[in-house]
C-alpha cells in the first residue's frame, strides 16, 4: 500500500468548546485508536489534502510531536453545507491483527462485447476488504478482456491471496450491456437471412 506522512500535536484539552476553537483556525481534531491508550492531536486541514481527494488507500505515518504511529485513515467527519472536514478518526496498525477498509477497483483490458457495439457499465468503484495490512494492494485490478456481450464478473469472481471480500459475492462489479445499435444490427442481420 501506498504511504503518507502527517504531522500532528498532541490535544492537551478535549471537549467541544476547544475542538470548535481548533476548526476556526483550520485545524482538523483527530484520534488515533488500537494502541494502549487513545491519542487527542490536531493538524492542519492541508495535511488531508492528499489523503482524502483521492481513490486511493493509503498507509498514513502519524508524526505526534516526534513519535512515529502507522495507521490508516478509519472514519471522517464532514461539515454538511461546507467543504470542512471536523473530525478523523485513525486505526493505528498491528502486523498481525486485519484491518476493514475500501480498496478502490481498477479496471484494465478492452472486452470483446465493446468491439461487438456493447457499452462496458461499472457498478462498484471500491470494494471492502478486509486482512493483514502487509497483503492488501493498493488497488483490486479486474481484467475485462474476455467478457462477452451480457457477461459481467461478480464479487465472488475475485481472488486475491490474504484477502478476505467483504462485500456480497453476487454484486457485479462492472458488466457488458447490449446497446440499441447493437440490438439493432444483430436483428437486422437475422432479418437478412
Amino acid at each position: 500500500m501506498k504511504s503518507l506522512e502527517i504531522n500532528g500535536k498532541v490535544r492537551d484539552v478535549t471537549g467541544k468548546k476547544d475542538s470548535k476553537k481548533l476548526r476556526s483556525e483550520a485545524m482538523v481534531p483527530c484520534v488515533l485508536y488500537g494502541g494502549e491508550e487513545n491519542i487527542h492531536f490536531f493538524t492542519p486541514f492541508s495535511e488531508f489534502r492528499s489523503l482524502i481527494y483521492t481513490p486511493d488507500v493509503f498507509v498514513v505515518n502519524l508524526n505526534i510531536e516526534g513519535k512515529m504511529h502507522q495507521s490508516i485513515l478509519q472514519d471522517m467527519q464532514w461539515h454538511p453545507v461546507e467543504e470542512q472536514l471536523v473530525h478523523a478518526d485513525f486505526l493505528m496498525i498491528n502486523e498481525t491483527k486485519p484491518v476493514k477498509v475500501e480498496l478502490p477497483v481498477t479496471i484494465v483490458g478492452t472486452a470483446k462485447g465493446i468491439k461487438l457495439g456493447g457499452k462496458l457499465k461499472v457498478n462498484i468503484r471500491k470494494i471492502k476488504v478486509k486482512g493483514l495490512v502487509k497483503d492488501l494492494p493498493d488497488s483490486i485490478v479486474v481484467d475485462v478482456t474476455d467478457l462477452d456481450l451480457s457477461q459481467s464478473i461478480k464479487v465472488g469472481d475475485l481472488s486475491i491471496p490474504g484477502v478476505q471480500f467483504l462485500a456480497i459475492k453476487s454484486d457485479v462489479i462492472v458488466t457488458v450491456t447490449i446497446t440499441r445499435a447493437a440490438k439493432a444490427a444483430a436483428t437486422g442481420k437475422e432479418a437478412k437471412k
